[in-house]
């Protein structure tokens, strides 16, 4: 199959997938119990039977689901998704849009830091298969792979923001920044990655350990192609071996996984938000859920959704173009 037939099929599938996720959403948030209407004039004075019908129909659920869904799909192609019923008087977007950049800053640096930490670990772990460092390294990444995030979170407060025994707390329990500090520049700065340090070592422990395995059992495959064969028998030196021929090769299935994982970016990792209060995407998704906000969980699954498929789409494209063979399946 030739290069641009091969993206233009891949786009397209990424533009049904995208297109199936917005009838799921607009069907979803309408078979969950709640009445959206009470619930935006919940704890409210208007709170009574005539508002809330007025209310339902200024949000135009009084009309037939047909119509209703060609409303939707118009304000979805403009990301117009209403106002938040969890804080009131906000659009959707501009909530959305506040918690966006503390879930990159935490989810994308933590990623990249996991998956070169991992990448490190699989490597020298497949090369030297048996020795004491693979079986070591074995036990300790299946452990923090299997792990609960919330959990080795919950300890790492514990150590580090409560403080145990004699040793003093080392970082903020939670939070982006220190309330009310008029911080600016390098403080700020500072501050933010203060803050940052605890969730952010967490992510990189609890995915470390993925990216360790999937590298070092790809490595042992290419270890016995041919090919490597072949340069032993040049007599190649074994360390141009690992990194010219072996690691080039083993990549490929662990390039994909760190890209779909960047997918995850906007949805952030909610246990962790969750557990250090970090006020990113998770959190949010969070608050919106225990509140029943259907229009800011409506925008956050379209997010997530979108983002997850837009990576799947780059990194379809990007492993045809390093492995043509791809292209030829």
């Amino acid at each position: 199959m030739g290069t641009r037939r091969y993206i233009a099929s891949k786009v397209l599938q990424a533009i049904l997938t995208l297109a199936f996720v917005m009838v799921f959403n607009f069907f979803l948030f309408r078979v969950i119990p709640g009445d959206p209407a009470a619930l935006l004039l919940r704890g409210t004075a208007a709170f009574n039977p005539e508002n809330v019908a007025r209310a339902t129909e200024e949000l135009g659920l009084d009309k037939p689901l047909p119509q209703q869904f060609l409303v939707y799909a118009q304000d979805t192609l403009t990301l117009n998704f209403g106002d938040s019923f969890f804080l009131k008087g906000q659009e959707v977007k501009t909530v959305i849009g506040d918690r966006i950049w503390p879930t990159m800053l935490l989810v994308a640096t933590s990623t990249l830091a996991s998956a070169a930490l991992g990448l490190l670990i699989g490597i020298h772990a497949g090369w030297r298969r048996g020795s004491k460092f693979d079986v070591g390294s074995q036990g300790f990444t299946l452990f923090v792979y299997s792990m609960p995030e919330f959990w080795f979170g919950i300890l790492v407060l514990m150590a580090f923001a409560g403080g145990i025994g004699p040793f003093p707390s080392l970082f903020p329990a939670g939070g982006y920044s220190t309330p009310g500090a008029d911080l600016s520049g390098i403080g700020h700065a500072a501050d933010v990655l203060n803050h940052l340090a605890l969730p952010w070592f967490v992510l990189v422990v609890a995915y470390m350990g993925e990216y360790s395995l999937i590298m070092r059992n790809s490595l042992i495959d290419v270890m016995n192609d041919d090919f490597v064969m072949t340069a032993r028998a040049k007599g190649v030196r074994e360390k141009q071996i690992l990194w010219r021929h072996v690691v080039p090769n083993a990549m490929l299935p662990t390039f994909t996984v760190v890209l779909l994982s960047l997918g995850f970016i906007f949805g952030g990792a909610i246990t962790v938000e969750y557990v250090f209060s970090y006020p990113g995407l998770g959190l949010l998704t969070v608050q919106a859920i225990d509140s029943k906000d259907f229009p800011l969980l409506q925008g956050l699954f379209l997010l997530f959704s979108a983002a997850v498929i837009i990576a799947n789409l780059i990194a379809d494209i990007l492993y045809s173009q390093l492995d043509p063979r791809v292209r030829a399946g």
